[in-house]
């Protein structure tokens, strides 16, 4: 009986080199499907067995946002993790010298953010290379699906090239870099067979191709509607999985001062180097605004306004109660009104708001207890 990766491997075959007489829509987006469901049943396998497979990859995380360091064996990674943490992470010219995930931290305006140096990606991952000697290097990818942001650090001899490879083996893996969900809805039905709408032209897919795709996961019956421009049968896959995870990336490389213009073209991208300490501070900026978080400072009663511990809270979950909830759950219950001075206050003075009122970063607020 074949394995996941052998059938891997021929499903890979037939996209890339399709038979003459099953070159169709249909067909393809069958292919397509089959090989995204091989690869998830790769990460995550249906029986047990392998036992401590994960060894060394549960880190305990810490901060308020975590950052992966992922690339090629021996770009680095480690040296410039060391520089920005202080945190020892095995450095040599040797490859596979990482390989476990190595934790450390650094502070940005006050914020801890937690760095992960990730072991080195092996080319053909996702085809199922990587389970041999090296075998816990495929287990990277569980632990890249969880982080909030993901620098990619590229040899600057072959930028674009990496770049390709590094995205593709993600890809994979159901990582999204620095895209947005696909804007297409399926809905399971009962009954009524399988009806598409479009309110974009289908540029890169067909009716066939979607139905191809639903056959595959034995849908029969679903309402799917397309508003995403240019869609592929891709996209399709992406959102019945429905497990993609969509992580902003920042492409950097340890280069030389001549080698600034080539690296600046890639777009995501900050030039660094960590032995002369260059451009690290523009990095560091560009985390925190891929990281999309947001300081607020606590005033107690009668006093000054405490800028030296501020509660740092993601931008998608920034309202007086997600910031009650980050100090203490039981102050969002205690609570009679907040005032709150900053961006979000509509005067200078300060603005009386209530739980859903949401905060900027740097805004200073003052809860009122019943």
């Amino acid at each position: 009986m074949a394995t996941i990766v052998q059938k891997i491997k021929v499903t890979v075959l037939s996209i890339t080199h399709p038979q003459k007489n099953k070159a169709t829509s249909y067909h393809l987006g069958q292919l397509k499907a089959k090989l995204a469901k091989l690869r998830r049943d790769l990460i995550s396998p249906s029986g047990g067995g392998g036992g401590g497979g994960a060894l060394g990859f549960d880190v305990a995380r810490t901060g308020v946002a975590s950052v992966g360091f992922v690339g090629f064996p021996s770009v680095g990674k480690s040296t410039l993790m060391s520089k920005l943490t202080g945190t020892h992470s095995e450095v040599s010219e040797i490859d596979f010298t990482t390989l476990t995930t190595v934790p450390g931290t650094v502070k940005v305006h006050g914020a801890p953010i937690q760095i992960l140096d990730l072991p080195g990606i092996i080319e053909g991952a996702n085809d199922g290379r990587g389970r041999g000697r090296q075998g816990k290097v495929i287990i990277l990818f569980p632990v890249a699906r969880t982080c909030n942001l993901i620098f990619i650090v590229l040899d600057v001899l072959k930028p674009l090239g990496d770049k390709k490879i590094i995205e593709g083996e993600l890809e994979a893996f159901g990582i999204r870099l620095n895209k947005k969900p696909p804007a297409i809805s399926v809905r399971r039905k009962d009954k009524g067979g399988i009806a598409i709408t479009n309110t974009v032209p289908l540029t890169n897919i067909d009716q066939e191709e979607i139905k191809a795709v639903l056959s595959e996961y034995k849908l029969s019956n679903a309402d799917v509607t397309i508003r995403e421009p240019n869609c592929t049968s891709d996209d399709l896959v992406d959102v019945i999985e429905g497990n993609r995870v969509y992580i902003p990336a920042i492409y950097i490389d340890a280069i030389s001062i001549e080698e600034l213009d080539l690296l600046y073209k890639i777009p995501h991208s900050v030039p660094v180097s960590s032995k002369e300490w260059l451009n690290v501070d523009e990095l560091i900026e560009q985390m925190w605004e891929a990281l999309q978080l947001v300081r607020v400072y606590t005033k107690p009663h009668g006093q000054a306004p405490d800028y030296s511990a501020p509660v740092v809270l993601r931008r998608d979950k920034s309202s007086i109660e997600d910031f009650c909830n980050a100090i203490h759950k039981e102050i969002a219950k205690q609570m009679k009104y907040a005032i709150v001075w900053g961006s979000s206050a509509k005067h200078a003075r300060g603005q009386k708001v209530g739980l859903d009122h949401v905060l900027e970063d740097e805004d200073v607020v003052h809860i009122a207890k019943r």
